[in-house]
């Protein structure tokens, strides 16, 4: 469990460490311009991750690997813990309460509205459909829903959302992002309901999401926004939690 839980921990820094190499490149103070410059690199931890997840689902020695982890995570469950039904959305809460404390974001809190429903919707659509078509069994057997871990991508999402937001103030924002997303997955496979290729998969499906969020901001600002709406807006944000459904509305002034 320990080697595991440091093997997982080394990923989501692998993850952050790119992100910190790109500060100086791609960073620059809050301002207009909202659009993440489309770069070949991006694509690639996302790909993989989601990669080694579809490729999971057929490959026997990587579905036997899933059981060693699976017995080795719960091996010694006395109880669950549902930190990660809560944990998942901290990320995403994390990037207004950051600004509420007077931390200055990259984008005003309409651009970071829009860019977040876009990356939420892309990341529901993804999951939702992944999880009708592969129909994988959870581990506790409780349904056939298992893959990709809806719960890892709605944290990743937000990790990736803070760390393009925040890291021009500080990359600590975003690595905290990442600390928390990861410690989402953990608990998903402590609690015994997703295999590890299905928060690996997850993983890399919140990251892109939220990297897609930026580049389909000048299409999407239009169907949200108006030109003469007087600097307000709406949006309707869906959540879908693998259990819950629902709608939640913000409103910017």
């Amino acid at each position: 469990m320990n080697r595991f839980v440091v093997w997982f921990l080394f990923l989501a820094f692998q993850l952050t460490a790119q992100q910190h190499s790109e500060v100086t490149q791609d960073t620059l103070p809050p301002q207009k311009e909202v659009q993440l410059p489309l770069k070949f690199k991006q694509f690639i931890i996302p790909s993989v991750l989601i990669g080694y997840g579809i490729i999971g689902l057929e490959s026997e020695q990587i579905k036997s690997f899933n059981l060693g982890i699976n017995e080795e995570v719960t091996e010694h469950i006395d109880k669950k813990i549902t930190v990660d039904d809560f944990s998942q959305y901290l990320p995403m809460a994390s990037i207004y309460g950051l600004s509420a404390l007077g931390v200055p974001s990259k984008n005003s809190t309409k651009d970071k509205t829009i860019i977040l429903a876009t990356s939420y919707i892309l990341m529901g659509l993804t999951v939702n459909t992944f999880k009708q078509t592969a129909s994988v069994q959870r581990p506790d057997g409780s349904s056939y829903n298992s893959f990709p871990s809806g719960h890892t991508a709605t944290a990743f999402m937000g990790a990736e959302l803070m760390m393009q937001e925040y890291k021009h103030e500080s990359v600590w924002y975003g690595i905290s992002g990442y600390v928390v997303a990861t410690g989402t997955g953990i608990f998903r496979m402590y609690n015994n309901r997703h295999w590890l290729t299905d928060v690996v998969a997850g993983a890399g499906i919140g990251i892109l999401s939220a990297k897609a969020g930026y580049w389909l901001y000048p299409i999407t600002s239009k169907w949200f926004t108006k030109k003469d709406s007087k600097k307000t807006g709406a949006v309707v944000l869906p959540f879908h939690d693998g259990r819950n459904t629902g709608f939640g509305f913000v409103k910017t002034f």
